[in-house]
């Protein structure tokens, strides 16, 4: 049932150099996992970011400052300080894991592999890839099939990609270039969520 899925992440971990990829239905929805599952509690990052990432941070209850600089200029990725953890939704390139770390990727609109919607995260940790997996389709332990008979679940998340979202990524990244953008986003400092 998962072939296609697990083929993209094989195709995904080929091509960024990761041991382990674990594919999610959104950029941030990657984010999300890999903030609960560091436990990370409080944080900063660029102000140039998109909106979802900080309402992501508050409703998870992750206290985070933006950081307090004029003009900061990313290219394809950034890191949230005192983490693992990068936010690389505009970053696409051959062997681009960086060991020990937690990356996710974004495959939506206007993004280095446009499926349309869909993430991604790399590791190396073969624990990480088990728990996150197993978090992202809602506690499951994808070997036990049918899922009824899975007796005890881990908290989860329904986060998983779709079969169809597989098949285009695995037909994208055939042909994928490398891709490492530079989009400047607006200042978040300047708006207020309420």
């Amino acid at each position: 049932m998962f072939d296609e899925i697990f083929e993209f992440e094989k195709q995904l971990s080929h091509f960024t150099g990761a041991p382990y990829v674990i594919v999610t239905d959104c950029c941030t929805h990657a984010l999300e996992l890999c903030f609960i599952y560091t436990n990370v509690i409080k944080t900063k990052f660029t102000p140039y970011t998109y909106l979802s990432i900080p309402m992501m941070l508050h409703k998870i209850g992750v206290e985070y400052n933006l950081l307090n600089e004029r003009s900061q200029e990313w290219k394809g990725e950034y890191k949230f300080e005192n983490t693992n953890i990068w936010d690389s939704a505009r970053r696409f390139e051959r062997s681009m894991f960086r060991t020990g770390q937690l990356q996710c990727l974004s495959f939506g609109h206007n993004k280095p592999l446009q499926i349309g919607r869909g993430g991604a995260i790399l590791t190396d940790s073969p624990t990480a890839y088990k728990d996150l997996k197993e978090m992202s389709y809602d506690g499951r332990d994808l070997n036990v099939s049918p899922w009824e008979k899975q007796k005890v679940f881990k908290l989860g998340y329904h986060y998983k990609p779709t079969i169809e979202e597989a098949v285009k990524g695995i037909e994208l990244i055939k042909t994928a270039k490398e891709q490492n953008q530079f989009v400047q986003y607006p200042d978040l400092r300047e708006i207020e969520i309420i």
